[in-house]
């Protein structure tokens, strides 16, 4: 329980952990910002972590004066650790996908985010990988499923790359230019929920239209049931 408070602290206070970290590690802090990336986008066990909300506190903490995090190298750093995160993701699914499908729940393993993923892969098609960078938690299970699903991976790179680079400068730069503004630096906390929020809200009105769908066709088959 204690993990889970510290962990939501850290969510809702990124900016001074943020700033914390980077004055304790100085230049070490693009090593845990490459970690922290590589491992949301590439392992299938850790969706949790912070991506959008680090991103943007990333660009606001890069256009602080005399901040040690230079914009344009962490922006091709990032890119690097969310393109090969997902290419990771990527041949683990190719190589293990099909065993992993038939497993059931486990402690850091959710079916219903991998089906819920493959749902989305059924729907958008390669696309998936470039929308799903813009979604948490389908983010990481995206380019897993399409590993199993045996995407060629020429096609594949093509989206990672482009998905990836669009991703990470959308929030460093976001964060670049409105994070230092004086309003949503005193309101940093409900900021960070908001890109939360907004970030899951295209998965949300996926479920809804889901839900809708099969209520639709259950009234639907009701009558001809009844007859």
């Amino acid at each position: 329980m204690e993990f889970i408070n510290k962990l939501i602290e850290v969510f809702l206070h990124l900016d001074v952990h943020l700033n914390d970290v980077t004055q304790r590690f100085g230049g070490w802090i693009y090593g845990l910002l490459f970690t922290i990336i590589f491992c949301e986008t590439g392992l299938v066990v850790t969706p949790f972590l912070p991506g959008d909300s680090l991103l943007f506190a990333v660009g606001a903490l890069a256009a602080t004066e005399g901040s040690v995090i230079n914009l344009p190298g962490v922006a091709f750093l990032l890119s690097a650790a969310a393109i090969l995160g997902d290419a990771a993701n990527y041949a683990i699914g190719k190589r293990v996908g099909p065993a992993i499908f038939s497993k059931e729940d486990s402690r850091f393993f959710k079916k219903a985010h991998l089906m819920r993923a493959h749902e989305f892969y059924e729907k958008y098609g390669g696309k998936t990988i470039v929308i799903a960078r813009f979604v948490p938690i389908i983010r990481t299970f995206a380019p897993f499923v399409a590993g199993i699903g045996k995407m060629g991976y020429f096609r594949f790179a093509m989206y990672n790359v482009t998905g990836g680079v669009a991703w990470v400068l959308s929030f460093l730069l976001g964060g670049y230019l409105f994070g230092n503004i004086p309003w949503v630096k005193n309101h940093f906390s409900i900021i960070t929920i908001a890109i939360i929020v907004i970030s899951v809200m295209p998965l949300g009105i996926e479920l809804l239209k889901a839900r809708l769908k099969t209520k639709r066709e259950a009234k639907q088959a009701s009558p001809a049931q009844n007859s």
